[in-house]
């Protein structure tokens, strides 16, 4: 599209609903974070959020965004952000296809003691570092303890420094490498879902490893 006249748009002239769409549409696709975290009280929960990356190797920390509650419990606080708040710790399981319609129900709002892995129809496995369970069929989970959370707005950005990765060996190809074909991310665009298309490599062998 070379030679196209581009469209502006203003922060100061679209509302917050306006922006948000232009920016979801674009930042794609988005791996989805899977986060099982407990109460203070004991409860579970599981809940996907898409504001998701890496966020710094040493210490190896990932960042999750979480904002404020929709639908019916619209700007109150998610219960996956108290729970890190209070408990300090929590899991990231990361979401093939195979588990996207069980990741889908575990998105409902329900009340806090409510189980999302039963609504969900995944089983909690017992982790090594943390006394948060993971999701025994996630291909990969990611054991953290909290870093510290900056508000951003409305929203909150949780770091969690990683104490353990938990691996099927199915998705291992050894020397540390994941062998993404096996375990098919599933990821999120403005609304909807992709899986994964053919892989291609740009550029030599080594820049594979400083993007």
């Amino acid at each position: 599209m070379p030679g196209y006249d581009s469209l502006h748009f203003t922060k100061t002239d679209l509302n917050e609903q306006e922006m948000y769409k232009l920016m979801i549409g674009s930042v794609v696709p988005r791996p989805i974070a899977w986060v099982s975290s407990k109460s203070k009280e004991g409860f579970l929960n599981l809940a996907p959020f898409s504001f998701f990356t890496i966020a710094s190797r040493n210490p190896p920390t990932l960042l999750l965004s979480i904002g404020p509650g929709v639908g019916e419990r619209a700007g109150t606080i998610k219960d996956t952000l108290t729970n890190i708040r209070e408990v300090g710790e929590f899991v990231i399981n990361m979401v093939s296809e195979s588990l996207g319609e069980a990741m889908q129900r575990s998105s409902a709002n329900l009340e806090p003691h409510r189980n999302e892995f039963e609504i969900a129809g995944v089983t909690p496995k017992i982790c090594k570092t943390v006394d948060v369970p993971a999701v025994l069929e996630a291909p990969i989970a990611f054991e953290l303890k909290l870093d510290r959370i900056i508000p951003v707005g409305e929203d909150h950005l949780i770091l969690g420094t990683v104490e353990h990765v938990q691996l099927d060996p199915a998705v291992y190809a050894g020397d540390y490498r994941i062998e993404i074909n096996n375990w098919k991310p599933l990821a999120s665009l403005a609304g909807d879902f992709s899986g994964l298309t053919p892989t291609f490599s740009i550029g030599p062998d080594n820049s594979k490893d400083q993007i």
